[in-house]
Formats: structure tokens, C-alpha cells, sequence
């Protein structure tokens, strides 16, 4: 038999052994050092965390062993207060806590570390099913934040990306926060030299950092960082990269006081990230895909309009011609020749259409494309679309240089239509000759016309001077009694070196 007091230890021993939270095998350990050894307090000592106690602090005789945890000094188990001084049996009892607690604080930490693990894996599924389900990416990035803060017990996690008109900076617009986080996280805009985040992003490796809040402000001195940057601690960047790319930055980060993030949370938080920058790719891919195939739709509208419509109209049209030499009455005549002029322009709007329906939605390098997009514009305040006709090779031909002048005389003159015109139809062609020398725009309007040239003239000087530079000139002319046409002209021939 074994007496009371070893029935205590063994009982003490075992009750730690049996917890797997380390707070709880820690209360544990003080618990029964008081009640092994009859002194008043009892305490754990933790280098970087608060200590844990049991009892009241009291002077006199103290008892004191070193606590061994995961191959080294985890802290010190104390004992004070006891009256009469601590015996041996004290000390076997205590040391024989502190070895139970070391082991049990081993099996707390790996069950921590499988547990934390399955914790990260379910969060890369549920973010892996919400991309190829469909889901918004803005809010997979919002659920991706959302996971890492709460797995990694975070104050805050965000997704930085780099902002779309400055690639130098990242941008932290999804933010995740929890009740202890700092306000005002959201939004804000870190550059990708001196901060951890845009370490992350350029190198691809994660970046842990102790104190963030002054590391942000030690590196970037002389600019003021916000203060919700200043109260995070401990930190973590994470780049999001799949294959050679970087996306983004994935930060998950601690309020003052806490525990820095261990080897083993930053080893699931690059995994994790991984994961999901991988489920990220695949949304991209997806939305591309969806993009193609809406294409390939336009491709073939395009082609039904070409091989079918116009041929038709086109056919139509040479039917009525035909129908001339048959008509004695000039009125019909003349009826029949303002059809087939309807056909041959309806034919060249459908060839406009075509052209918008083969282009793809991103801007593109095409003047074609740029002067469609410029009607477009000029659609709400004119109250109609303009009518474009193009000739001759437009987007091979005219250079760079002689393109910024077209483009701001096509803006300026239906910005003149739609403050003076009071018009109802404005057409607007671009001509290239088939030697590709010269360029001529012609824009026509049936609106008031002009009621003074010689005044309208100082308002056409910028235009003419766009048209001196290209050796080309700039004129306005009535259109019968009512409506104006603009002619500018450039010549293209030498234009590129210019």
C-alpha cells in the first residue's frame, strides 16, 4: 500500500497528465504544488506570458525547480510561505510535478499542433468549395481573411493586392477583424519596400514579425502610420503565390501582450495560403473560361450578321438598283435611291457593330476600339450615338503620335455638338488613302449649322493647330440649311518619327 501522501502525488500526476489545455495543466500544476507541500503560494513562471499562480504571496523559505518542456526550459515551478521550511519530500514531490507537467505539456503542444492543423485544413476546403462553387471572389477573399484570424486566433487578418494603378503598393482592402482589433484597418495602403507585407510579396517567403506597429514605423520613418497599424504586435505575412505569381498577401496579426506566432502557425498559415491562392488561380481560370466562351458567342453573332445580314441586304440593295431602268417617275426614282442609300449605311452600321462585338472588353490598343468607346461616352450628353464609319487601314496606319490628335479632335468636335448643335444625328468618319499617306476625319451633324464662321473659328484654333502639326488643316463648312461638318486632315507620311 502506498500512503496518503504518495496516493496525492500519483493522483495529482495523473490529473495533469489527463489535461491537453495548457492554461489548464498549468492551473493544474500550482493547484496540487500548494496542496503536496503545504505552502501558502505557488506559482509557474513563463518567459514571454504571465505567470500562473495559486495562493496568496508570502515571504520566507521559497522552493523553486526548473520546468523542461520540448527539448528545453519551458520555466520554473515555485512554492513560498511554508512554515517550518521545505523538506526533501517536498522537493521529490515537487520535482515530480514539474516532470509530470513537462510531459503533459508536450502531449498539450502536439495535440495543439494536429488539432491546429485539421483546424487550418478545414478552412482551405471550405474556401477551396466557396471559389469552385461560383462564389464572388471579393467574398472569398473576405472568407479567406476570416478563416485565418479565427484559426490562427488573431486580432485581425487582412488580403493585401497590389492596386491596380500603382503596382508598388499594396492595398489592404479585405479586412477581417475581431472585438480586440483596431479600427480603421480596412483601406489602408502599405508600400512594398520597408513594410513586412511587401517583404512577403517580393520575396515569396513568409515574414514574422514581433511588435509590427513599431516595425512599420521604424521603417518607414518620417511618414505617419495610422494608429490601428500602430497597436498590432505580433505578426505574420504570408504571400499568396501559385506557381511563379504572386497574387497577394495574406497578414494575420496579434493586439500588444500576446504570444508571438510559433514555427509551427506560420509553417499552417503558408500552407493555408497556399491553398487558397491555388483555389484563387482557379476562380481566375474559371472566370476567363466564362469570359472565352462569351466571345466565342459575340464570334458568332459576328459571323451570322457578316455571312447572313449584310449578304442580304447587300443583295436587296442591288435588287433595287436594279429596279432603275424600270421606274419612269422621278419622284419614285429618287424614293428608291434614298433606300438603297438607308441600305448601304445600315450595312455600315452593322459592320460597326461587328467590329464592337469582335473586340474585347478590356481597352486594347486598337483606334478603332478607342473611338467607339469615346462615342459611347458621348452618348448621354449628345442623346443619341454617333454614327462611326471607318476606311483604309485605321489601326496599322496612323501612329501613335497622329492618334492622341484624332482621338482629342474626335472629343472635341461632339463636345461642340452637344453644347451648340441641338442635333439629332452626328456621323463620324476616319479615312485612311490606300497608300496609307493621309488621314482624313469628317464629322457631320444636321443641328443648327453655324451662325457665325468667323466666330466659330477662335474656338477651332487648338484643332487647327493639332492638324499644322501633321502638315494637315482643319476646316468648317455649312451642310445645306441646316447642320456643320468638320474636316481635319493629317498627313501620315513621316508621322512616325516624329
Amino acid at each position: 500500500m502506498i500512503g496518503p501522501d504518495a496516493r496525492a502525488l500519483v493522483e495529482a500526476v495523473v490529473g495533469i497528465a489527463a489535461d491537453l489545455s495548457l492554461p489548464g495543466i498549468l492551473t493544474k500544476v500550482v493547484a496540487s504544488a500548494r496542496a503536496l507541500t503545504g505552502a501558502r503560494h505557488a506559482v509557474v513562471e513563463v518567459p514571454h506570458a504571465a505567470p500562473v499562480s495559486s495562493g496568496d504571496p508570502a515571504p520566507g523559505p521559497a522552493l523553486g525547480v526548473p520546468l523542461h518542456a520540448g527539448r528545453g526550459r519551458f520555466g520554473e515551478l515555485r512554492v513560498t510561505g511554508k512554515a517550518g521550511g521545505f523538506t526533501g519530500a517536498d522537493r521529490e514531490a515537487v520535482a515530480a510535478l514539474a516532470t509530470a507537467a513537462g510531459m503533459a505539456i508536450d502531449n498539450a503542444a502536439a495535440y495543439a499542433r494536429t488539432r491546429g492543423r485539421e483546424r487550418w485544413l478545414e478552412a482551405s476546403h471550405e474556401v477551396t468549395a466557396a471559389l469552385l462553387t461560383g462564389e464572388d471572389p471579393q467574398r472569398t477573399l473576405r472568407l479567406i481573411a476570416e478563416h485565418a484570424r479565427v484559426v490562427s486566433g488573431a486580432s485581425a487578418a487582412a488580403v493585401a493586392v497590389p492596386r491596380e494603378d500603382d503596382p508598388h503598393t499594396l492595398s489592404f482592402d479585405v479586412v477581417a477583424t475581431g472585438a480586440d482589433a483596431p479600427p480603421g484597418l480596412a483601406g489602408l495602403t502599405v508600400p512594398l519596400h520597408g513594410t513586412a507585407s511587401g517583404a512577403a510579396f517580393r520575396s515569396g517567403t513568409p515574414v514574422v514579425v514581433r511588435d509590427y506597429g513599431r516595425y512599420v514605423a521604424r521603417e518607414q520613418a518620417g511618414i505617419e502610420v495610422p494608429e490601428a497599424i500602430r497597436a498590432l504586435d505580433s505578426a505574420v505575412a504570408v504571400p499568396l503565390a501559385v506557381g511563379g505569381e504572386t497574387l497577394g498577401v495574406l497578414l494575420v496579426a496579434r493586439v500588444g501582450g500576446t504570444s508571438p506566432f510559433t514555427d509551427d502557425e506560420v509553417v499552417l498559415a503558408r500552407t493555408f495560403a497556399g491553398h487558397a491562392a491555388l483555389a484563387m488561380e482557379f476562380a481566375r481560370a474559371e472566370e476567363d473560361r466564362q469570359r472565352l466562351a462569351v466571345f466565342t458567342e459575340r464570334d458568332r453573332i459576328a459571323r451570322d450578321l457578316h455571312d447572313l445580314v449584310i449578304q442580304r441586304l447587300f443583295a436587296t440593295g442591288l435588287g433595287l438598283e436594279g429596279l432603275r431602268p424600270l421606274i419612269t417617275q422621278p419622284e419614285v426614282a429618287d424614293r428608291l435611291t434614298g433606300f438603297v442609300h438607308e441600305l448601304d449605311r445600315t450595312i455600315r452600321e452593322i459592320r460597326n457593330s461587328i467590329f464592337s462585338l469582335t473586340q474585347p472588353e478590356e481597352p486594347d490598343g486598337s483606334l478603332r476600339a478607342e473611338l467607339l468607346r469615346l462615342a459611347q461616352d458621348c452618348t448621354e450628353a449628345l442623346g443619341f450615338a454617333p454614327r462611326l464609319r471607318f476606311t483604309g487601314p485605321v489601326d496599322s496606319a496612323v501612329p501613335a503620335q497622329v492618334r492622341v490628335d484624332l482621338v482629342a479632335t474626335v472629343r472635341e468636335a461632339l463636345a461642340n455638338v452637344a453644347r451648340h448643335a441641338r442635333a439629332g444625328e452626328v456621323s463620324i468618319e476616319v479615312a485612311v488613302d490606300r497608300s496609307a499617306r493621309s488621314l482624313t476625319l469628317t464629322v457631320s451633324d444636321d443641328g443648327v449649322g453655324i451662325a457665325d464662321e468667323s466666330g466659330r473659328r477662335s474656338g477651332l484654333v487648338n484643332l487647327g493647330e493639332r492638324a499644322a502639326r501633321w502638315s494637315g488643316r482643319c476646316s468648317v463648312r455649312r451642310a445645306g440649311k441646316r447642320g456643320t461638318t468638320l474636316v481635319w486632315t493629317a498627313e501620315l507620311a513621316g508621322a512616325e518619327g516624329a
